[in-house]
């Protein structure tokens, strides 16, 4: 079993971990590929950072959606996003919906606008839709501008029309007759069937762009819906549509041979399903997938008991890669934290190793270096992590340095303990650190609320 024990100095402590996984020749030459890699990402950041200032400046997207957007696509200049653009407004598309659809489809603005986007919106505008039509169907389903040959872009067309209009008039029911036999048929029923169940338009139309979609067929279809709504999944969330994607996709003896993966490594059948109820992606993964990831996490420190309780907690966790999990624990031992404080905080809070490093090294840093708190509240509240800065760490903050400066802590020489501040309900966090300070309510109030309204 590993041992937790710490040895030396945390640049000793980081060749260990790698210890684990190469050879000493291997890390011997890391620092040679640390500065290429360095160098690649230095050049991927300039194209996120180009990206992000030109979603905000030209669609008017938040700073947060921009970034979200920028880790799907990027590019480092604005000719090609441009004329995807101005396209797109030549046809009458309203900025709204640009900006609607670059979030749902970000993948449009590395398209080519004359050679790829602009014979299929002549087509379908060819085929008589008006213009409302057109910018309300590409707007609701902008993948449709993604699927190659007219042919396949007017089939899809014709049923998200379809579906937008019964969807209208309530008679979805009625839809799948207009349609000749064969797949489209079929594909039709069945989105009728879940849009009777419950499930989202937003879910469905995904569905309806697809020939790989578990829509497809009659029989397996039924079969795979049956075991998905048995197994009490709300068709109201996007997890029904995935365990439906999952269970579609293979037989009973698949399933079986997944769920034994887990129990080989200490689950029990009725944990395995409880996880995939949380993620339905755990039955997709490969045993070779799932086994080195279960490794992967002992090596960061955790017993087995502790990883079989952080799978059960956080089930993305089996998603994750072996160097997205060598990524974070070299993020927080670069901050200071040693292994085995890591290993606390991932059994507290599965989630910090979803984090980039920019994330944590910008909360650890305002936490200890603006707060004063030590590394070791983090350590005790990891949860902390999952907090936002801008709406409530830092607003909260900045209400306790304004007490603090005016002599109203205590003595003034102690920040208060950060449970005290940060994890309370902002009630409690009101009560206890604004209300009671009357003649100061209005001007604490803009602190605490001045970010969320800005």
């Amino acid at each position: 079993m590993y041992s937790l024990k710490l040895h030396g100095k945390k640049f000793f402590e980081l060749q260990k971990w790698r210890n684990l996984r190469v050879s000493v020749n291997l890390v011997q030459n890391a620092s040679a590929f640390s500065n290429s890699f360095s160098s690649t990402a230095s050049d991927g950041r300039k194209e996120k950072t180009y990206t992000v200032s030109y979603l905000v400046d030209s669609l008017g997207l938040t700073t947060k959606l921009a970034e979200s957007i920028s880790r799907k696509v990027s590019f480092e200049d604005k000719a090609n996003p441009d004329s995807v653009l101005n396209l797109l407004r030549s046809y009458g598309f309203t900025d709204s919906q640009i900006s609607s659809i670059v979030t749902i489809y970000p993948r449009l603005l590395m398209l080519d606008a004359e050679k790829s986007l602009g014979p299929k919106l002549q087509s379908l505008q060819s085929r008589g839709a008006s213009s409302y039509e057109l910018t309300e169907i590409v707007s609701t389903v902008p993948k449709i501008l993604g699927k190659r040959g007219v042919k396949s872009i007017s089939v899809c067309y014709d049923f998200v029309k379809g579906i937008i209009e019964a969807d209208k008039s309530s008679k979805l029911e009625k839809l799948c007759h207009s349609f000749p036999q064969g797949k489209k048929e079929n594909k039709i029923r069945n989105i009728s069937v879940l849009r009777d169940l419950g499930v989202a338009q937003r879910l469905l139309f995904p569905l309806l762009i697809s020939d790989s979609q578990p829509v497809c067929g009659k029989q397996r279809f039924e079969e795979s819906l049956k075991k998905v709504v048995d197994m009490g999944f709300d068709p109201a969330t996007s997890k029904f549509v995935e365990a439906l994607r999952v269970i579609y996709r293979m037989s009973d003896k698949t399933i079986e041979e997944k769920v034994n993966v887990y129990k080989r490594l200490g689950f029990g059948a009725a944990d395995v399903w409880a996880i995939f109820k949380k993620w339905p992606s755990v039955l997709s993964y490969s045993e070779k997938k799932i086994t080195h990831t279960f490794e992967t996490l002992k090596r960061c420190g955790l017993l087995k008991h502790e990883v079989l309780s952080l799978l059960k907690k956080h089930p993305k966790c089996i998603c994750s890669s072996e160097q997205k999990i060598v990524n974070s624990i070299e993020t927080f031992l670069g901050l200071g934290f040693s292994r085995d404080e890591f290993a606390m905080m991932v059994k507290r809070y599965p989630q910090c190793l979803d984090y980039t490093a920019e994330t944590v090294k910008k909360k650890t840093e305002f936490i200890v270096k603006k707060m004063n708190w030590p590394l070791e509240a983090l350590v005790l509240i990891p949860q902390v992590f999952g907090y936002s800065l801008e709406k409530r760490t830092v607003p909260r903050c900045n209400v306790i340095k304004t007490l603090m400066s005016k002599g109203l802590m205590g003595d003034g020489s102690e920040t208060p303990p950060m449970s005290s501040v940060l994890t309370s309900t902002d009630q409690a966090f009101l009560r206890r650190y604004v209300m009671k300070h009357e003649e100061l309510v209005p001007e604490l109030m803009v602190i605490f609320t001045g970010n969320r309204n800005s």
